[in-house]
């Protein structure tokens, strides 16, 4: 890193975390004197908060819920919400769920009183503005959306696409991990190697910065060493706490940093396969990371070593004791670990370079230049 180089850090105004700290977000709404809160959740949650969301209902506040978001969200959805959102005029939002519910409810609560079309907001800072008060708070660990400035939607033509801004931030995120206890094995797992990859990415980044080096090697470690407990035991609250600490960790690197060429391939599994995008994360990493590795031996022994490698005589071999710590990570935590085991045609490999290298935004961060051979390299060593 050059001396000079600058980083801007956007976290919520509020941040809070640790267990039973949904009571804190009743306790703080509550005092903002606001009336009419429209949720964001999904259908085997109300029943857990029912009786916390109550008090709320007791002080004469209005709730509306809405728990249609079942899958990564396309802006078609979105507009549906919105405008259930303005027809209840809402005066307030919160999300309370994984990160695709999370993206819906920032965008919701920053389009609720904008003048701009949709359409007009995608891509990077050109969200101008959100005047209605939004609190996140995640049911996985997981995105990191609750504290990061993007939201992830599906277009008409089926491609990811981001609207990324500082408005996008909540005003306050509350991560509490009893609500992740509920959480299945399966999302427990993609979730958490997503969460790791958020850290990994940020760290074994062309723009890495100290300030969330520290914040990257501390979350790497604790998924590393959490994930696997939480997913044998859903009700180990040390796990899944420290979990949700790594979740959140690689959250506040989203902003800042960014992710690169694994989250790149990773996006048209997801959008040609529907395969959920912690998993589509989990399939790709190792290969992404043998790829990369040779272009920082350093980086990369530096995040072996926070995965648990012992240091071997080169940084080279330790970065690449590191990848098979990983492999064996998502095989533990029970996740397929190749493209073949979730049916994906090794004759489609094709399309999804061309469609990965289109991704400039990420690959541009990426420490070794990822072209479309290389991509499909990439796409044929994850099979």
């Amino acid at each position: 890193m050059h001396h000079t180089s600058v980083i801007t850090l956007l976290n919520p105004n509020r941040l809070v975390f640790g267990t039973n700290c949904f009571d804190q977000f009743i306790q703080d709404y509550l005092e903002l004197g606001l009336k009419r809160l429209f949720v964001l959740s999904f259908t085997g949650l109300e029943g857990q908060l029912a009786k916390k969301m109550e008090k709320l209902d007791a002080a004469g506040i209005v709730i509306k819920q809405n728990t249609s978001i079942a899958k990564e969200p396309s802006f078609e959805d979105f507009e549906e919400i919105l405008e259930e959102a303005r027809a209840f005029k809402a005066d307030s939002v919160v999300g309370i769920g994984g990160g695709s519910i999370l993206d819906v409810a920032k965008l919701v609560a920053a389009q609720l009183l904008n003048t701009q079309s949709t359409t007009t907001v995608i891509g990077k800072g050109n969200l101008a503005e959100r005047a209605t008060y939004l609190a996140c708070i995640p049911t996985t660990s997981g995105t990191g959306s609750e504290v990061s400035p993007n939201a992830i939607f599906v277009d008409a033509n089926g491609n990811k696409v981001g609207v990324i801004s500082p408005f996008l931030v909540p005003d306050a995120a509350y991560i509490d991990p009893v609500l992740t206890v509920s959480v299945p094995k399966a999302i427990t797992a993609a979730t958490g190697i997503d969460a790791l990859t958020h850290c990994l990415e940020a760290y074994a980044n062309k723009f890495s910065h100290p300030v969330t080096d520290l914040i990257a090697l501390e979350g790497i470690s604790l998924v590393a060493k959490y994930l696997k407990r939480a997913c044998d035991d859903g009700t180990d609250l040390e796990a899944r706490s420290q979990v949700a600490l790594g979740s959140m960790y690689g959250g506040m690197c989203l902003g800042p940093v960014n992710t690169a060429a694994v989250h790149a391939l990773a996006y048209p599994l997801g959008v040609k396969f529907h395969i959920n995008h912690g998993l589509s994360i989990a399939l790709l990493l190792p290969a992404v990371m043998e790829f990369t590795l040779s272009a920082a031996p350093e980086r990369y022994s530096a995040i072996a070593i926070a995965l648990g490698a012992e240091p071997k005589s080169t940084a080279l071999e330790t970065a690449r004791a590191g990848v098979e710590l990983l492999k064996r990570l998502i095989r533990d935590c029970g996740l397929p670990a190749s493209l073949a085991e979730v049916n994906v045609p090794f004759s489609a490999i094709e399309a999804m370079a061309i469609d990965a290298v289109k991704i400039e935004r990420l690959l541009k961060n990426n420490l070794r230049e990822v072209a479309l051979e290389d991509a499909k390299e990439i796409y044929k060593s994850a099979f």
